[in-house]
């Protein structure tokens, strides 16, 4: 029997309440009603106490878990969209990132952000914000991008004494699905180690999340006309693996990365700038960058689809970058 993205991280977080007490959830209607897309259906009967309806105020939600980390907790925070943590901004920023450098006590608190697009989502429910908490320091970015990472480094989060926004593609919640979950419990590679999806000789294509399974479809259409693309998967934005980003780089001489995020300052100018910086002569052709138009995300399913990079524009960049 499969198992979808959703599901995965719904069993990550039964897990993680049944291995630590000191664990519990909270979000608006995260409860009976199993939370906006579900992935905490059932886990209220099945924790009685331990997963809470929070009032509808997300900075009131983060605060309450900074003091529940203070006094000892690991709360896990479910935002419905993204695009509200934003309301928060203050306490994740300035609390929980920096509860440790000011008190030397841990801030052990994962935020989930059900990210990114989807047809019909529109500009309100629809952002990517990795790149925005990346700026700060204290705080770990994870993009899981299968439904292995989205169950091992989810149950890597709650462990960690760090504040953790886990950044969920909504996309991937029931688009996305594997044969099991994976018997152990911390992930084959550990957080801030990207991982080669796919080797190649060519160029390399830097990506995460949902673009991940878009950067693999464009590496096989373009193997069709002889081309063998190299995808690096980041799986984490803050920490990034620039070691494994600069190997690929030294193999291929090529890089393109894309990345859903509206481009201006977002993660794809940080990795061009670091190889720019790092792995200059490593490049036999300028890197490039794609992302979703630098516009709101628009609501209908045609404009979406030419908003947001895919596997067509993937393909159109690298032959660019092949050109050169």
């Amino acid at each position: 029997m499969s198992i979808t993205y959703l599901e995965a991280i719904r069993e990550a977080q039964a897990k993680a309440l049944a291995l630590d007490e000191r664990v519990f959830i909270y979000g608006q209607d995260v409860g009976a009603f199993g939370g906006a897309f579900k992935a905490t259906k059932g886990l209220a009967k099945e924790f009685p106490g331990r997963v809470l309806d929070s009032p509808i105020s997300e900075d009131a939600a983060i605060g309450l878990a900074v003091g529940a980390s203070y006094e000892g907790m690991r709360p896990i925070i479910e935002m419905q969209f993204a695009d509200f943590s934003s309301v928060a901004f203050s306490q994740i920023v300035n609390q929980a990132a920096t509860q440790f450098w000011r008190t030397q006590v841990p801030c052990p608190l994962v935020v989930r952000l059900p990210s990114g697009s989807t047809a019909g989502s529109g500009p309100f429910h629809s952002q990517s914000m990795e790149a925005i908490y990346a700026h700060y320091p204290g705080l770990i970015v994870m993009n899981p991008a299968t439904v292995e990472d989205a169950y091992q480094m989810f149950l890597e989060a709650v462990s960690i004494d760090d504040p953790v926004i886990f950044c969920e593609h909504k996309f991937l919640y029931y688009h996305l699905k594997a044969d099991a979950l994976p018997t152990e419990i911390r992930p084959s590679l550990p957080v801030g180690k990207a991982r080669v999806t796919r080797a190649g000789r060519d160029a390399t294509v830097v990506t995460y999340g949902a673009l991940v399974h878009e950067a693999l479809s464009a590496a096989d259409k373009l193997a069709a006309e002889g081309a063998e693309i190299e995808v690096v998967d980041l799986r984490t934005v803050k920490p990034l693996d620039l070691d494994t980003i600069l190997g690929s780089v030294a193999r291929t001489g090529r890089l393109l990365c894309a990345g859903e995020a509206a481009p201006w300052g977002g993660t794809t100018a940080e990795v061009i700038s670091r190889v720019a910086q790092e792995g200059f002569t490593l490049l036999d052709a300028p890197p490039m960058r794609l992302n979703a138009r630098d516009t709101p995300v628009p609501y209908h399913p045609a404009l979406w689809q030419a908003h947001r990079p895919g596997a067509q524009s993937i393909v159109r960049a690298v032959r660019d970058l092949l050109k050169f």
